[in-house]
């Protein structure tokens, strides 16, 4: 596909999806149907929030995946119109496009189906994807299929440039231990949240990232963030926002902020501050790219936090 022709800075892996959102009254009970009482299509998945947040931030990001042939063209030009680089943005014809089936009742109550598509079985397709990659300052490992990460992981790795590591919610479901440890040695920072905190610790067999081995960044929702590095704790406060609608893919603005601050030039510690501050745009509004700030935007919500910590 087109795109831009700049050398990235970011390199994006995971998920490009799309997100059916239904809403109904009540579950309904074995073989019975119910009527769905709204219904929309999102653009969703992990590799698609981060690239495509980042990229409107100003870094020069690649998104690394596959898509089916059944993947809506405005979606495409959406992800175009933020700058982000295309070329091994790939259609293929072998399975459809992943997608996440989200049903909320008016209990607010939620269940999820979700279809890897091909980023999930990503080997299969005999196509590793890392020009891109082997030219970036840092690279992003998030959701997908283990083996062709590690594979990717493996040959890109080098001192002129970093590895995150990123499995989010499939590291209980898709990652075991043992190739968790690879990956992770593999990286230079591991990302995480409360909750995958408890896999991680258990598959390196510590009690603390402190003891992980590499730095690490732990996201707590309205207790902020935690950073470690070299044994040490800091911990980053949430920005605050001017409301909190929906968590959907604060955590991936979260990590886009944290890029965007990189690429500025900023700490590791700031650039944390203005990965809060990122996040704290994203739960205005539902859905993960419905309210994407501008760089001016974020650094004013951060600037307060900067150099504080």
């Amino acid at each position: 596909m087109g795109g831009r022709h700049l050398r990235p800075y970011l390199s994006v892996y995971g998920h490009i999806t799309t997100d059916k959102i239904m809403a109904v009254d009540e579950f309904p009970a074995n073989s019975v149907s119910v009527n769905v009482l709204s219904k929309k299509t999102l653009l969703g998945g992990t590799g698609t929030n981060i690239a495509v947040m980042a990229a409107a931030l100003g870094v020069p990001t690649a998104l690394c995946g596959f898509v089916g042939t059944d993947f809506p063209k405005r979606f495409t030009d959406f992800i175009v119109s933020k700058g982000v680089i295309t070329d091994e943005f790939v259609t293929q014809d072998v399975y459809d496009t992943a997608q996440a089936m989200i049903v909320n009742d008016s209990m607010n109550e939620q269940r999820v189906f979700f279809y890897q598509g091909p980023q999930g079985s990503a080997t299969t397709l005999n196509n590793m994807l890392m020009k891109n990659a082997s030219v970036s300052e840092y690279v992003h490992f998030s959701t997908g299929e283990p083996e062709y990460y590690i594979d990717i992981m493996r040959s890109v790795r080098g001192p002129e440039r970093k590895i995150s590591f990123d499995p989010a919610q499939e590291i209980h479901k898709v990652w075991d231990k043992e190739r968790f440890m690879i990956a992770l040695k593999l990286s230079d920072i591991l990302f995480c949240n409360r909750y995958e905190a408890v896999s991680a610790l258990r598959y390196a067999s510590v009690s603390s990232f402190a003891d992980i081995g590499i730095t690490t960044v732990c996201t707590r929702g309205q207790d902020g963030s935690e950073f470690y590095s070299d044994g040490e704790l800091i911990k980053i406060p949430i920005v605050e926002g001017n409301r909190v609608k929906d968590a959907t893919g604060a955590g991936d603005a979260y990590r886009a902020g944290f890029y965007a601050g990189k690429y500025n030039r900023y700490s590791d510690i700031d650039s944390l501050v203005i990965g809060a501050a990122t996040a704290s745009f994203a739960v205005e509004e539902i859905g993960a790219l419905t309210n994407i700030p501008t760089w001016d935007a974020v650094m004013e919500r951060a600037d307060r936090y900067l150099g504080k910590l």
